[in-house]
């Protein structure tokens, strides 16, 4: 019996039995969510030497950027998540530091990145937005392979659907919280039977299952879009920071109406937050966007009557 299933692609279906979450090495359990995380900050920093070699950059800036970047995302993507669960960790601060039990958020680590770019930046005497435009490809490929992380852990999925990528996940591993009411009301049961004689079966296992949108992989096809665009576009850019704007205004929309579509959702006053978040991004980004192209417009325009 399959751990997830895609049942509306290709005849049968598409089953993967037997997934597990991690790996046990000499007792130690290592989470495949770790795993990719890991392989995303390694493939990020590679792509952003790759961007910087070709804008005409020195590489090693980003592999000195990330030393910094990468911790301080990590503190910003946990510290975000426990700020907005704070009710499950107020009576056991501890918590906070177990990260292996889970809870990191994406936007928490962009925020923390940003904030290392600018005293980065400061401290060296760089150009930040000739830092965070090349940092964005990096930032994207990371954020592409790293939500690989929530389907090894059955989460970051969405409510009941029946479209082509509907996606079917067992109850038993799957985060209670997470299942929705109308979840439940979609639950698929299906049974497993050892045939003892040609007219006699036993049924030997009974699991339920939810059909949910794979919002995870919708974020990641959505991200390859924009990231494809920003490493085309790279060549015709007007200033410097316009890449990494048009990063904030292209994963804000795709997170917009994806997050809109999760069932475990960080919310503030019942209201998920980083909805929120992606609108603000979008109308700041845009903006800024109008604002910059437009003063640099003004540069190249040449003088009358000189």
């Amino acid at each position: 019996m399959e751990d997830i299933w895609f049942p509306n692609l290709g005849v049968d279906g598409i089953g993967i039995p037997h997934l597990e979450t991690g790996i046990t090495i000499f007792g130690f359990q290592i989470a495949f969510y770790g795993m990719t995380m890991a392989v995303g900050m390694l493939a990020g920093l590679l792509i952003a030497r790759w961007q910087a070699k070709r804008t005409g950059q020195n590489p090693d800036v980003y592999s000195d950027f990330a030393l910094y970047a990468i911790i301080f995302s990590v503190i910003g993507a946990r510290l975000y998540y426990v700020i907005f669960s704070w009710e499950d960790y107020q009576r056991n601060l501890l918590q906070i530091f177990n990260t292996r039990g889970g809870g990191m958020a994406l936007y928490g680590s962009v925020i923390g990145g940003f904030l290392t770019a600018v005293i980065y930046a400061k401290r060296k005497k760089y150009s930040l937005p000739l830092l965070i435009d090349t940092s964005a490809v990096g930032l994207l490929l990371g954020q592409i392979i790293g939500r690989w992380g929530n389907f090894f852990n059955r989460e970051a999925f969405g409510g009941y659907t029946n479209s082509l990528l509907a996606m079917r996940l067992k109850v038993s591993d799957v985060s209670p919280s997470s299942i929705s009411d109308s979840l439940r009301e979609h639950i698929i049961e299906k049974s497993t039977y050892l045939q003892v004689h040609p007219t006699l079966r036993i049924r030997t296992a009974y699991i339920e299952y939810i059909q949910v949108h794979p919002t995870f992989l919708y974020e990641l096809l959505w991200n390859i879009g924009v990231l494809i665009i920003i490493i085309l576009y790279t060549k015709h850019k007007k200033f410097d920071g316009e890449l990494f704007i048009m990063y904030l205004i292209g994963y804000g929309l795709g997170r917009l109406w994806i997050e809109g579509l999760r069932t475990d959702q960080l919310q503030l006053f019942g209201v998920a937050v980083s909805q929120v978040l992606s609108g603000v991004l979008v109308v700041v980004g845009v903006a800024c966007w109008l604002v910059f192209r437009r003063k640099a417009a003004r540069r190249k325009k040449p003088l009358v009557g000189v």
